[in-house]
């Protein structure tokens, strides 16, 4: 990478431009996203004068480095869901949820599962493999997708986010030396809070003033699910349904576990295949293929179409996450995320407020959670009061820096579009949703992060 510098004043001039502009794009002219966010990157890098060469191969480096995986797992993720979906198991699980839990407690159960779901599953791994349940809860009661679908996700963000063994937390642990334990302890008693609001609370409100259906993508799938029901097709029993869908997560928490339990170190190699998530989520596509699909009357010309249309809609999410990767990479390599926390960071406030503000004002600028938790816990660590910290502090401090690398969502993270390409929704309400939904994370979990702090200190 070539050697880059700039003064403050021109980084926030060219991040302020190039926000301005991607939003003008977008909601005004109302462009094509990934145009607009690409175009934004390269105007951002300009701004500041970054040398061309840089601006191409940052552009670049962000594309690959954030489709490494998550491109596979989109596909793996969408073929999953469709056969989930048109083999009947949605319907299963949906079913089994309204009456066990009851309609009115269905989006409390989502919000649980993706909580514990969260912990030890990437973030979008885990959105792939459960949103087709939201959606056929959704297509079943006539009611709007936020209902059901913003608990999911605010439990998949906080067991992404504030609990370990999900790579986040354990990296602000690492940095700032604390022990695992009281982050887990913490960041259960303050993510349960956080969870309800984020999520029952938020989805009622949402759900009730934005009557949003289910995808068109979804509708299609009933469809073929109505064709095969003309062949007296049985539906799924409920256990094969959970298990071939939790299979990936049963393996993902193998993985986990077996680093950490001694008797289990000798096959730990090949847990730590098995649970890597794009094997994990091929095993269990293919479990589904076999018994979801071929033990359920389709024939391998029937999974093979159903499979292959489910890629449709994946060009879309692609292109919008690689957009969003181009951004974050001008935004980080240029500086501008560390401009923002370094200016933060210096002021007279309680060190927990001072960390989630560095982790905030960093999220905004480049947009990945995971990056903001690590940019924000370097120039937490730096600084000499962290070394007075208890343990019990600097766990607080850890949920402050998760509750800020949280909130604030927007354009500029990859998350914020693959629920957008997911939901079929404008940039509009996915901002109302998504964001809101992320910012309530956030901003509960610092609340219960300063409490904890005073009752410490």
């Amino acid at each position: 990478m070539l050697e880059f510098a700039a003064s403050p004043e021109r980084l926030i001039f060219g991040a302020l431009l190039g926000f301005a502009i991607l939003l003008f794009l977008i909601i005004k002219v109302k462009i094509q996203p990934f145009i607009a966010i690409m175009s934004s990157a390269l105007i951002i890098g300009l701004a500041v004068w970054m040398p061309f060469k840089m601006i191409v191969n940052t552009m670049a480096k962000g594309v690959g480095t954030t489709l490494e995986t998550i491109a596979i797992l989109i596909g793996l993720g969408s073929m999953f869901g469709a056969i989930l979906q048109v083999s009947g198991g949605v319907e299963v699980i949906a079913h089994t949820l309204l009456d066990k839990f009851g309609e009115d407690k269905a989006p409390w159960a989502l919000g649980i599962a993706g909580l514990i779901v969260g912990m030890p599953v990437f973030f979008e791994s885990g959105l792939l493999i459960l949103i087709p349940v939201a959606f056929g809860i959704a297509y079943k009661t006539k009611k709007s997708i936020f209902y059901y679908s913003i608990p999911l996700l605010a439990g998949l963000a906080i067991g992404h986010a504030f609990i370990p063994p999900t790579p986040g937390p354990v990296l602000v642990a690492e940095m700032l030396n604390v022990e695992l334990s009281y982050v887990i302890i913490l960041g259960i008693i303050i993510g349960v809070p956080a969870m309800i609001v984020a999520g029952p609370i938020l989805g009622k409100i949402a759900g009730s003033n934005i009557n949003c259906p289910v995808p068109s993508s979804f509708l299609e799938n009933q469809k073929k699910i109505q064709d095969k029901k003309v062949e007296n097709q049985k539906l799924p029993s409920f256990m094969l349904v959970v298990g071939i869908t939790l299979l990936p997560l049963f393996l993902i928490i193998l993985n986990t576990i077996s680093s950490i339990i001694p008797f289990m170190k000798p096959t730990q190699p090949t847990l730590e295949f098995l649970g890597t998530p794009v094997i994990a989520l091929l095993l269990s596509t293919i479990c589904g293929m076999y018994f979801l699909g071929i033990r359920n009357g389709f024939t391998i010309k029937d999974i093979t179409n159903i499979m292959t249309d489910s890629l449709h809609s994946c060009g879309n999410i692609v292109l919008l996450i690689s957009g969003g990767g181009m951004l974050r990479f001008i935004l980080q390599n240029s500086g501008i995320g560390e401009v923002f926390g370094n200016f933060i960071g210096g002021l007279p406030l309680p060190m927990v407020i001072v960390a989630f503000l560095v982790a905030a004002v960093v999220r905004v600028s480049v947009g990945s959670a995971t990056v903001s938790m690590t940019m924000a816990a370097g120039i937490i660590a730096s600084m000499p009061a962290i070394a007075e910290l208890s343990q019990l502090q600097l766990a607080t401090i850890t949920i402050a820096i998760a509750s800020g690398a949280t909130a604030f969502s927007h354009v500029n993270d990859s998350g914020f579009w693959l629920s957008k390409s997911l939901f079929e929704i404008d940039e509009k309400t996915n901002l109302k949703t998504w964001t809101a939904m992320e910012t309530l994370v956030g901003l509960v979990g610092i609340v219960g992060a300063t409490i904890a702090w005073f009752i410490v200190s």
